[in-house]
């Protein structure tokens, strides 16, 4: 994606050298950017303390015990990164701070139209500590805008949620007065996640032709290094002879007394464990879709009305990952996989979003923003309402 922004810049660069001094357009692009660098420093999440019990290794089970602390200290969470940006604001929205730390996302990095023509960017890149885990982060927008175009680009990735997104679209824009207008066009968009496609459900279902379990629910711990041993013993109190299996990793220690226990407890991270593999093997997504957008903005010192949306109807095509995997078959995975006589599915994306305003008074004042997104089958939503009221 950074190869594309910068050979998408380089293009607009020749093309326009042949009418104006690059110098020169080098310097409007540059022109009210603002290169930053920053970065925090914080108190990780607290957890409540654990604490369990270990036979003492000079006694027996009976004897005094250990106190084992089982609670999770972590360090502290950091972050810090650097970058360029040039991002007009509308008229109704504020700078949050004094100055900029790569969080910021304003409403034309969304919205079809923007607070002015001509490039936006945003190239930033960060590392950041979460609870010991550390992530690697980048934001890279571009957007160029005219009266009857706008071309935007972006790559964007979050390690600590596992979000990564990339999406390049073109649109024409239809002006219909000075405060709307209508946008056509496609976008390119990625997804990492297959939908539907469960393969360690898929694996525990498969059956031989007598019906039996090819794989039963056990051999997924030994493939994984853990093994289990077989043990018996008489119950004190009814005098019976019980039999179980207790089960050890690698390591030889022992993680489970029982099949029942291991298969509640270790079992249960096995499985997650068998997908996330399967998955990692699966290919990024691509498709390309059609786009339908509106924007109307009206701004007034005591009344502002921002409204957008973005419409991709039921016409999409993946251009790149294994079809099979893509959410065209979302519905169409069974416990014996895939269904062959299934016919693929299409289905319809939007956005949307409002900034509203309205200052009754010079003391009383009510404002809305929200917006929501609906991609695949991942829903983002939020909103705000406020009600100021100034006392003097």
């Amino acid at each position: 994606m950074k190869k594309i922004l910068f050979a998408l810049f380089a293009v607009v660069i020749a093309v326009s050298a042949n009418a104006q001094d690059k110098k020169k357009l080098f310097k409007d692009f540059l022109k009210y950017s603002t290169v930053y660098v920053s970065g925090d420093i914080k108190n990780s999440k607290e957890n409540a303390p654990s604490y369990f019990v270990r036979t003492n290794p000079n006694g027996s089970l009976y004897d005094v015990p250990v106190v084992v602390d089982g609670t999770d200290y972590y360090e502290h969470d950091y972050r810090y990164g650097f970058g360029i940006r040039k991002v007009a604001r509308f008229d109704y929205e504020i700078k949050g701070k004094q100055y900029y730390d790569g969080t910021e996302s304003n409403v034309s990095m969304v919205a079809p139209n923007s607070a002015v023509k001509g490039f936006e960017y945003v190239f930033h890149t960060e590392k950041e500590r979460s609870r010991d885990d550390v992530f690697k982060n980048h934001r890279y927008f571009l957007k160029h805008s005219g009266k009857y175009h706008m071309i935007k680009i972006e790559s964007r990735k979050q390690g600590k949620i596992n979000f990564d997104y990339k999406s390049a679209e073109l649109r024409a824009k239809l002006p219909i007065g000075k405060k709307f207008s209508l946008s056509a066009g496609a976008i390119y968009r990625t997804h990492d996640r297959p939908y539907g496609y469960n393969p360690v459900e898929i694996w525990l279902n498969e059956t031989n032709e007598d019906g039996y379990a090819v794989n039963p629910w056990y051999t997924l711990g030994f493939y994984y290094g853990y093994d289990d041993i077989y043990y018996t013993y008489e119950d004190d109190y009814s005098g019976e002879t019980v039999s179980d299996w207790y089960w050890i990793n690698e390591e030889g220690e022992t993680v489970a007394y029982t099949d029942l226990q291991f298969r509640q407890t270790v079992f249960t991270d096995l499985m997650n464990r068998y997908n996330d593999e399967v998955w990692s093997e699966i290919d990024a997504f691509g498709v390309i879709s059609p786009i339908i957008g509106f924007d109307y903005y009206h701004y007034k010192n005591n009344f502002w009305l921002h409204a957008y949306g973005s419409y991709l109807p039921g016409f999409h095509n993946y251009i790149k990952g294994d079809e099979a995997f893509s959410y065209f078959n979302r519905d169409n995975w069974g416990l014996g996989g895939l269904r062959q006589d299934a016919d693929k599915k299409q289905w319809e994306d939007y956005q949307a979003g409002v900034q509203f305003g309205w200052k009754l008074s010079k003391n009383i004042g009510i404002f809305v923003e929200g917006e929501y997104t609906k991609f695949w089958d991942s829903k983002i939503y939020n909103s705000s309402v406020g009600l100021n009221i100034t006392l003097k």
